[in-house]
């Protein structure tokens, strides 16, 4: 989809025929009257935690395109909107890469300050629609991480509401997702809306249901695993925790990545969980060949699934009336992606309910060449989609409250 399509897009759902609350029932912008919006300053936390290639400049917009629709929601009214996002890992990157990819959508002032002078006297000069950005949130990662009530108050007094659009950072118990909900009039952002509306029919799907799950470690999916074999009809493994399913079934997985903990024998055993009858490995030379399961040799590494696994789902995918998945079949960042690519074309052509989620699926599925409107709902969490779908609510949701 070309950037004009995508800013279009973002024009539309900012012009929301919404519901007035998310699915959990706390507020949203959407309540908020034109009248009380004009001319105050609203705290945006929005989940701008984007790649960089290696030019420092944002190689996937996605989560960028993802924040438009409540930056200018917020704007049109005469709000002032403070964005406030972190980025990566190093509290000295900044967010300079990320104000430049949003001008591409909304006017935005970046300011390279969080609580200093320059900060203040940023956000207090900020005119009626205007959209400033602040400084990576992680410049102060320890006080964040801690969810330090000090901290959070100084992000407080530069705004007068806060509004939620970071689903993606939703599940960590952060100041700035936590505490600082609490000392201003907080509300959920429409990104944060339209996720739990969607979700919140993944946590009881329409029946039949397909669910199919990627990670690299068995044991940080296995809870979700568990309960998508409860409430799913199907259940697939695939990416390197099928790998485990594969050592727990008594096959051999070469030198292939597998998890410090197998998975349960109720699960591998389970009638429900959809298991890789072939996979492409590659040898120690770095030649990739299509094998059986059963036949992966001491020096192979599996790098995907093979064809007859994505056959094996594609009854299933014709039938499901739901389709959650997350997480790509094979080791996408090393150009496995041919299984992943099949896997899309076959879930774009369901009429099923679709959701995806992860970012490393996106960053896969904006390559594949399938249309992504055809492939249902795109969520922006990964770890934040699965814990949602375990718990039923978030740290950061229900701080709203």
């Amino acid at each position: 989809m070309s950037a004009l399509k995508h800013e279009m897009q973002a024009k539309k759902n900012a012009e929301h025929s919404f519901l007035p609350k998310t699915s959990n029932g706390v507020k949203c912008v959407t309540d908020i009257s034109d009248a009380e919006l004009k001319g105050r300053r609203v705290l945006v936390r929005a989940g701008l935690d984007v790649p960089l290639d290696s030019q420092g400049v944002v190689s996937d917009l996605f989560r960028v395109r993802r924040a438009i629709p409540t930056i200018q929601y917020l704007s049109e009214r005469g709000a002032k909107v403070v964005l406030l996002s972190h980025i990566g890992r190093n509290p000295e990157q900044t967010n300079a890469p990320v104000a430049q990819a949003l001008k591409a959508y909304v006017p935005v002032f970046y300011v390279p300050d969080l609580l200093g002078a320059e900060a203040q006297e940023a956000t207090c000069a900020l005119k009626d629609g205007e959209v400033v950005l602040l400084e990576n949130l992680r410049k102060h990662y320890d006080l964040e991480k801690a969810g330090d009530e000090e901290f959070a108050k100084k992000l407080a007094a530069l705004g007068d509401m806060y509004v939620n659009d970071a689903f993606s950072n939703s599940h960590r118990d952060h100041a700035s997702m936590v505490a600082l909900p609490k000392l201003l009039p907080a509300y959920a952002g429409l990104l944060l809306r339209d996720e739990l509306a969607a979700l919140k029919e993944a946590l009881n799907p329409p029946r039949p249901a397909f669910a199919i799950v990627g990670g690299a470690k068995f044991e940080t999916k296995d809870p979700v695993i568990r309960t998508f074999l409860e409430k799913y009809e199907h259940v697939a493994a695939v990416g390197a925790i099928a790998n485990d399913v594969l050592r727990a079934k008594g096959y051999a997985v070469g030198r292939s990545k597998v998890s410090e903990h197998a998975p349960a024998s109720e699960i591998v055993s389970n009638p429900k969980l959809v298991a890789p009858v072939d996979a492409v490995c590659e040898t120690s030379e770095g030649q990739a060949y299509t094998k059986a399961v059963g036949d992966v040799g001491a020096d192979d590494k599996i790098v995907d699934i093979g064809p007859d696994t994505v056959a094996l789902m594609a009854p299933i995918i014709e039938e499901a009336k739901f389709i959650l998945w997350n997480g790509p079949t094979g080791l996408y960042e090393e150009g496995y992606t041919d299984w992943s690519n099949a896997l899309a074309e076959l879930i774009s052509k369901s009429d099923a309910k679709k959701i995806i989620g992860g970012g490393d699926t996106i960053a896969v599925l904006e390559k594949s060449g399938v249309a992504l409107e055809d492939l249902g709902f795109l969520s922006t969490g990964g770890g934040a989609m699965l814990e949602y779908l375990l718990k039923g609510t978030l740290p950061a949701i229900e701080a709203l409250g």
